[in-house]
């Protein structure tokens, strides 16, 4: 863990200074678009089901309830969903302009990174749960919550557009139990690529 912990910091203090050219661009893009704040902050669980509050950049309109997106997740967790798979609502009527593009190509969670530098999220780890979540959970997938959450990582890289609710929460509780640096390098090899298909 103690390994994990500094390819974390160091991965994402570079990440942050490397970046810092597009995540203003993307600030200013989120300001021009539809004013301030530019970062939303959320109440997500972490490891052993700490709550922290997860950074992205705001791509809905400023005040707008999860009302939409928990219907989403229990429609999506009962299987009445199709074959979309879990994925961010880019057609939700309270998405900006500049925030769907956020969304499509993962960018709004870039932020994240200053999550990972403070200790609250790992580079690689489970999806950041919502506590809303939790009563769709079967007993195993609790095991999710025994490492830190992360940017990205086993879903995100295993086709996260078609799998579902419960396909999710498996990779999930997998990696939890047997993940390690080997495995967290294949996933960061991976995740360009990854994102780059999902935004196609």
């Amino acid at each position: 863990m103690a390994v994990k912990r500094v390819i974390d910091v160091a991965g994402s203090a570079i990440a942050l200074v490397v970046l810092s050219p597009l995540l203003l661009v993307l600030a200013a893009a989120v300001v021009i678009d539809s004013g301030r704040p530019v970062l939303f902050r959320q109440v997500r669980l972490g490891r052993a089901l700490s709550e922290f509050r997860v950074i992205k950049f705001r791509t809905m309109k400023f005040g707008a309830a999860p009302d939409m997106h928990r219907e989403y997740i229990a429609k999506l967790a009962a299987g009445m969903v199709g074959e979309d798979g879990l994925k961010k609502l880019t057609a939700d009527p309270r998405v900006t302009r500049v925030g769907r593009f956020l969304r499509k190509t993962s960018l709004d969670e870039l932020p994240q990174l200053a999550n990972v530098f403070l200790g609250h999220m790992s580079l690689v780890g489970p999806r950041p749960a919502l506590d809303y979540e939790l009563e769709h959970y079967r007993e195993r997938h609790f095991e999710r919550f025994a490492v830190k959450p992360g940017i990205t990582g086993l879903w995100q890289v295993s086709g996260r557009s078609t799998l579902g609710f419960t396909e999710m929460l498996d990779l999930d509780a997998d990696y939890a139990r047997t993940g390690g640096p080997l495995t967290d390098l294949k996933i960061l090899a991976k995740t360009p690529m990854a994102a780059i298909s999902k935004a196609a």
